[in-house]
C-alpha cells in the first residue's frame, strides 16, 4: 500500500465493534518519517486577499471530526455549529440577521431548499427549520448519526446517515416514505457523502466505493457505478469510501473515492466517460474546463473535464491534509490541517497567495461567488475574503 494512514488530523477511521481488536498496529509505519507535512517555503503572492468580515458561530465543528457545512442562498448565508447553534449572516456585510439555539447536537448540515433549511443531529434526528426565523417546522428520528446536509426538493427531503442508510422522507410532514440500506464495510472513513439532489434523482456515493441513482419519490435504484473495488489483505487496505462532496455539471457526475478514481460519469445512463486513478476523501470540483482533486498525498491534480488527462498538478503542500479546492475567481482554493488557505492559478497551478484562517483547520468545504471566498474554520469562525490580482 503506497499511502501512510498515520494522518489522522485528515481522516479519522471508525470501527464496528467486531473489529476493534485490529486496530492496533494499523498505523504503524515505516514511512512515518517521509510522509511529514511539507514545510511550507516562501512563494511569490500576486493577489491581494482582503477580509471583509468575521463572525463566530458557537463550537464550529465540535469534536466529533464533522464537516457542518455552511450554505448561501441570495444575500444570506446559514451556518450552524455542532452545539446547536444556527445562524442567518448578511454575506455583504457579515451582519447577523438572527440566531437560533436548536438544543440538540449537530452532525450533518446545512441543506437548503427555498425558504427551509435542513439539518441533521448527531443522534439521527433530521430537523427542518425555518430559514426566516429559525423556528424548527418538524422532526424525524432516524436510526444513525447524520452526517452530510439533508436535501430537500419540495416532495421530498433525503438524507444519509453512518449506518449505511439513505431515507427519503415527506418534505412536508417528515414522515418516512422509503428506506434503501447499503452495504458498510467493516471499516470507514468517518463521514458521508452528501446526496445531490436534482429534480427527481438523487445521487449519492456510499462506503463501498458505489454511486448510485435513485428516485427521489420512491427511492427505486435508477443506476449504479463502481468507483472503487476493495482489493487488499487487511480491512484498512480495503476501504473505499465515496465521502467526498460530489460535483454535477449539466448530464455529468465528476466523483472521487479513498483509494479508488476519480470519475466523470453521464447521470442520464450511468455511463463511465473517464477515470484516474486518486486517493481522495476530500471531493472533487469544477471551473476553467477542469476537474480539481486533492489526492490523500496532497497532491492537488487539474484534470480537463473533456476526459483528455491531466492539466497540471501541485505537489509543494505534500501531506498537509487538504480540503476540497474551491474556484475562486480564476483561481483555486485548498485548505490545510493548520487551516492556512493556499491559492493557486486555474491556469497552471502556481501559487499566487496564502492567508492563515483558523489555528484548529478547516474541514467544511468553502464557498465561493465571484470573487469572494467564505470560509468556516473548526474552531467556529466564518470569513470571507475579497480575492483580487496585485496591482
Amino acid at each position: 500500500m503506497r499511502h501512510s494512514l498515520r494522518r489522522l488530523f485528515a481522516i479519522a477511521l471508525v470501527l464496528n465493534l467486531g473489529a476493534c481488536s485490529t486496530i492496533k498496529g494499523w498505523f504503524d509505519s515505516d514511512d512515518d518519517e517521509a510522509n511529514q507535512p511539507a514545510e511550507l517555503v516562501e512563494i511569490q503572492e500576486t493577489v491581494k486577499i482582503k477580509k471583509l468580515w468575521s463572525v463566530g458561530v458557537g463550537n464550529g465543528q465540535g469534536k466529533g471530526f464533522y464537516k457542518l457545512q455552511p450554505i448561501i442562498s441570495g444575500d444570506v448565508m446559514y451556518a450552524a455549529s455542532a452545539e446547536g447553534e444556527l445562524k442567518a449572516i448578511d454575506r455583504s456585510r457579515g451582519k447577523t440577521l438572527w440566531k437560533n439555539d436548536l438544543e440538540t447536537d449537530l452532525s450533518g448540515g446545512v441543506g437548503f431548499f427555498e425558504d427551509t433549511l435542513l439539518l441533521g443531529s448527531s443522534e439521527g434526528v433530521i430537523l427542518k427549520v425555518d430559514a426566516g426565523s429559525g423556528e424548527v417546522l418538524w422532526s424525524t428520528r432516524l436510526n444513525g448519526e447524520v452526517l452530510a446536509p439533508p436535501q430537500g426538493n419540495g416532495r421530498v427531503v433525503v438524507a444519509q446517515s453512518y449506518d449505511g442508510k439513505l431515507q427519503g422522507l415527506d418534505f412536508e410532514t417528515g414522515e418516512k416514505l422509503w428506506t434503501y440500506d447499503s452495504n458498510v464495510p467493516v471499516l470507514t472513513i468517518r463521514g458521508t457523502s452528501t446526496p445531490i439532489l436534482q429534480d427527481d434523482r438523487v445521487y449519492v456515493g456510499f462506503a463501498n466505493g458505489r454511486v448510485m441513482a435513485f428516485n427521489a419519490d420512491n427511492g427505486s435504484v435508477a443506476w449504479e457505478v463502481r468507483v472503487a473495488i476493495s482489493q487488499g489483505r487487511s480491512e484498512i487496505e480495503r476501504i473505499v469510501d465515496v465521502d467526498g462532496t460530489m460535483a454535477l455539471v449539466g448530464s455529468e457526475l465528476y466523483v472521487a473515492s479513498y483509494q479508488g478514481r476519480v470519475m466523470a460519469i453521464n447521470v442520464a445512463s450511468g455511463r463511465k466517460l473517464w477515470q484516474q486513478d486518486i486517493s481522495s476523501f476530500s471531493g472533487v470540483s469544477q471551473g476553467f474546463g477542469n476537474v480539481y482533486v486533492t489526492d490523500e498525498d496532497g497532491t492537488l491534480s487539474a484534470y480537463l473535464r473533456n476526459g483528455q488527462g491531466l492539466r497540471w498538478q501541485q505537489t509543494a503542500l505534500a501531506y498537509r491534509g487538504l480540503s476540497r479546492p474551491i474556484p475562486v475567481s480564476s483561481y483555486v482554493a485548498v485548505a490545510d490541517f493548520e487551516g492556512i488557505v493556499h491559492l493557486v492559478s486555474q491556469v497552471d497551478g502556481e501559487f499566487v497567495g496564502r492567508v492563515k484562517v483558523d489555528g484548529d483547520g478547516v474541514r467544511a468545504d468553502m464557498m465561493s461567488d465571484g470573487n469572494t471566498l467564505y470560509v468556516f474554520g473548526n474552531s467556529g469562525k466564518l470569513v470571507a475574503f475579497e480575492i483580487t490580482p496585485r496591482e
